[in-house]
């Protein structure tokens, strides 16, 4: 399956809620789904009733495109989140969390995760020292994370550091004098502030 190259609006409106993926824009009068309180397309306004199965699919598919992740690294994931100790539910939005594209709009230095993708395999990072250009490259704590040197007199960069770590979640670091993060520890679930049921997510892959 080829990745999705719509418009990233109709990805919000399809789940009924924000997804972020638009970043400034998302927090304005601007975004379509506080225009449009309904699914896209031609039937979008009528009202369906899910299925069991159906609440399942939805939830994934928002996890999914929270993230902005394809179906069969995403059930990767979740096959990595099932073999570990504890809640697998809580494993696979930990491990969704660790990938870089993410550290790096949690950490300010993007807008949205789309364009911290963007940025990432344009090779504007280092992790530990050394250039990742993998956008789902998966970190441990510890790890630090820094605009490459070349990087820092990219106006682009410059403004987005200038107001980076100021919603960093607790899980995260961040110096701003030497533009460089750290994933302290994997966050806990109470720390993961997405609107997700992943159980729904794990009753769907149980099956």
């Amino acid at each position: 399956m080829a990745r999705y190259t719509g418009a990233s609006c109709r990805l919000c409106r399809r789940e009924g809620e924000k997804l972020y993926l638009k970043g400034e824009r998302c927090y304005t009068d601007k975004c379509s789904v506080a225009k449009r309180v309904y699914a896209p397309g031609q039937h979008g306004q009528q009202k369906k009733k899910l299925s069991e199965y159906g609440i399942q699919l939805r939830e994934k598919q928002k996890a999914r495109r929270f993230y902005g992740i394809l179906e069969s690294q995403f059930r990767k994931y979740f096959d990595m989140a099932a073999k570990k100790k504890g809640i697998t539910g809580e494993n696979l939005l930990k491990i969704l969390e660790s990938r870089l594209d993410n550290i790096v709009f949690r950490l300010g230095l993007a807008t949205s995760r789309p364009e911290a993708r963007q940025l990432v395999r344009h090779g504007h990072f280092t992790v530990n020292g050394n250039k990742v250009n993998i956008p789902s490259y998966l970190l441990k704590a510890g790890d630090v994370i820094s605009v490459r040197e070349k990087s820092r007199t990219s106006p682009k960069i410059k403004a987005l550091a200038d107001n980076a770590g100021t919603k960093k979640p607790a899980w995260l670091e961040y110096n701003a004098d030497n533009m460089t993060g750290k994933l302290v520890s994997l966050p806990a679930r109470e720390d993961i502030d997405v609107n997700i049921k992943e159980h729904l997510i794990v009753e769907l892959y149980s099956k």
